[in-house]
């Protein structure tokens, strides 16, 4: 069980991998940004390698959490979970930036075999989860076709990682001018919503 001061070195840890990437980032900083003694680190967590890997189970269990809160619920239908879980990931994402960086990249470089393991086991049980979703709406008549639940929920990942990597990009493109950051974040995430549940209506519903 993390306490508040694990769970606040983790933040400050998060916040320097996404910047100067893990090799980059020493204990040594990561204590400073965390405002605690050098010695703290190792006592919490052993090691950098160590801390790299709370920080992402702590995140994994966070998510998988929300999703199966969303997948058990009786009270609503096949398509709404699928609406609630597309919009809890476009959220997740643009709040946790700084996490998803570091999670793109540990998978990009394909080294650190511990990390490597938990996204395994998380995107398994994510994937468990989600095909229930797609067979209980088969099996209810409100989905008419079937589909790969992980290319489905691949174009979801793919499609807000993309558009949160080159959003500066896509402010000038759209010709967006208007409002502070958070403003354009909150039409960006409002543009994908409608986007990427019109795609899951297109492939499951219609």
């Amino acid at each position: 069980m993390l306490t508040e001061k694990h769970k606040h070195i983790l933040e400050k840890a998060e916040i320097l991998f996404a910047k100067k990437g893990f090799e980059g980032t020493t204990v040594r900083d990561i204590a400073q940004a965390a405002e605690v003694n050098l010695a703290m680190i190792s006592y919490y967590f052993g090691s950098k390698e160590k801390l790299m890997e709370a920080l992402f189970r702590e995140r994994m269990a966070e998510v998988k959490f929300k999703i199966e809160a969303v997948v058990q619920n009786s009270n609503i239908g096949p398509f709404h979970k699928l609406e609630m879980l597309i919009d809890q990931y476009i959220i997740r994402v643009f709040q946790n930036q700084a996490f998803y960086k570091v999670m793109l990249i540990e998978q990009v470089q394909n080294q650190n075999v511990f990390i490597l393991a938990i996204l395994r086991q998380y995107k398994a049980e994510v994937h468990q989860l989600i095909t229930s979703v797609i067979k209980e709406g088969l099996s209810t008549g409100e989905f008419k076709n079937e589909t790969d639940p992980m290319l489905l929920f691949s174009t979801m990942i793919g499609t807000v990682l993309q558009m949160v990597i080159n959003k500066e990009y896509y402010a000038g493109i759209s010709g967006y001018k208007e409002g502070t950051k958070e403003d354009y974040d909150e039409f960006l995430k409002s543009k994908l919503s409608v986007y990427i549940k019109s795609l899951f209506k297109a492939t499951l519903v219609k």
